[in-house]
């Protein structure tokens, strides 16, 4: 190893810049050769290595002005520009993305020289990437409907622009809420609820009934579970994929709870994350058991669950900001009047209804309860929720999916309910 510190910087540099600009030049040769245009771009390996090799010398030779490694720049130009006029007068093309490769690769010296490896490494992977990616976006953009750019921007204002401007100042003396929170808490949703939209859309349109469950189960698990159901008793043939589709929407439930918990309290995460990773272990392992137990059914994709709604509307937010500070109210006077033992009472009705704003609230609020007490009632939600999706998976799938359901979720329920005693 000592020999390599002997080696002088430049020879390193000199090296990089060479083995990166042929490596650029490779992949333009094999995606030149693969469309039969190689005939039309005005080089691939060699005249890239040679690009490449052309800015560090230049760059090397004035560290002062750059003036050498500027005037290069500006004659590779010259002739970029005279190809780029001849390649669409002769054969009508008017792509642009090969000239700036080049630019690029005319870069790769003054970047190794004065930047560290890591960041020479990120520009090389991004170009090799998005070059080879070509018909991956092209596929891409075909599933783009005329809404997805104006559902790509709500989210960016909510995250992006409403959320910094809004104030956190408390709105209520005595209560620890402020707009901040609020909006916090719509966007950490939102965002959950963007990529399991973006997943189901672009990566697993064509997704199995499990998949399904999966990333329902980042959404919203308890209406991911009532779909499933009904489908199952449609399919008969397919039940063991839609019961273990049920039980992954579960193991996903712990997951983004997870995710929550550490957003909104790390204190918290640190004392329950162990807990909820052995929990979506279980459902997990409870999911794969129904998927290969006796399953002689072809694994289908469920169109039902394709995610064609705007993730993002106006009503779904609203909705969850009303119940969010509702539960506020609620959960400050229960703890003020009736203190743990309500909060634990309340934690349970919460079950039966949508557990995420009661849950959000719980972690920021400051009610003036220990953190075992929170991990408590955030598990009694969740118990109860989980008895809430069992009656519904029971009532809605039908007698041969009783047995799947209530051995599956009395698992989970039964470990959930050791938690709460340990903890």
């Amino acid at each position: 190893m000592e020999i390599i510190y002997k080696i002088p910087p430049n020879v390193i540099n000199f090296a990089l810049v060479t083995v990166f600009s042929l490596l650029i030049g490779l992949s333009q040769r094999r995606l030149h050769s693969q469309a039969h245009e190689s005939d039309r771009t005005f080089g691939t390996d060699r005249t890239f290595t040679f690009i490449g090799i052309l800015g560090f010398i230049l760059f090397l030779l004035d560290r002062e002005n750059y003036w050498l490694f500027l005037g290069g720049g500006l004659v590779l130009t010259v002739l970029l520009s005279i190809y780029y006029f001849y390649h669409i007068r002769n054969f009508n093309d008017f792509g642009l993305t090969t000239i700036f490769i080049a630019l690029i690769t005319y870069c790769l010296g003054p970047l190794t020289i004065t930047q560290p490896h890591w960041m020479l490494l990120l520009v090389i992977v991004t170009v090799l990437i998005f070059t080879e990616l070509k018909d991956s976006f092209i596929s891409i953009s075909q599933r783009f409907d005329r809404y997805e750019f104006i559902t790509l921007a709500k989210f960016l204002v909510i995250a992006g622009v409403i959320l910094p401007i809004v104030p956190n100042d408390p709105i209520f003396r005595d209560l620890s809420i402020t707009p901040y929170k609020i909006w916090l808490a719509v966007v950490v949703i939102s965002t959950i609820s963007y990529i399991s939209y973006l997943l189901k859309k672009f990566v697993f349109s064509n997704g199995s009934i499990v998949i399904s469950g999966i990333l329902g189960g980042l959404y919203s698990s308890t209406a991911t579970t009532i779909i499933l159901a009904k489908k199952s008793a449609a399919e008969p043939g397919n039940l063991n994929q839609y019961m273990a589709g049920i039980i992954f929407a579960t193991a996903m439930m712990y997951l983004r709870i997870l995710v929550l918990i550490l957003i909104f309290s790390p204190v918290l995460f640190e004392k329950i994350w162990l807990s909820f990773l052995i929990l979506f272990l279980v459902s997990s392992a409870a999911g794969i058991f129904f998927l290969f137990y006796k399953n002689k059914a072809v694994n289908t994709a469920d169109s039902e669950l394709n995610p064609d709604k705007n993730p993002l509307e106006f009503k779904v937010a609203l909705i969850f900001t009303v119940l969010y500070v509702a539960f506020t109210f609620i959960t400050n006077f229960v703890v003020t009047h009736f203190g743990t033992m309500g909060l634990n009472i309340l934690s349970l009705i919460v079950g039966l209804t949508d557990i995420d704003p009661f849950l959000i609230n719980l972690f920021q609020g400051k009610y003036g309860v220990g953190m075992d007490v929170i991990a408590m009632a955030s598990l009694q939600a969740i118990v109860s929720n989980n008895v809430l999706k069992m009656v519904y998976g029971c009532f809605f799938a039908g007698k041969d999916a009783r047995i799947y359901l209530i051995s599956g979720f009395l698992l989970i329920i039964a470990v959930t309910i050791l938690f709460i005693f340990i903890l």
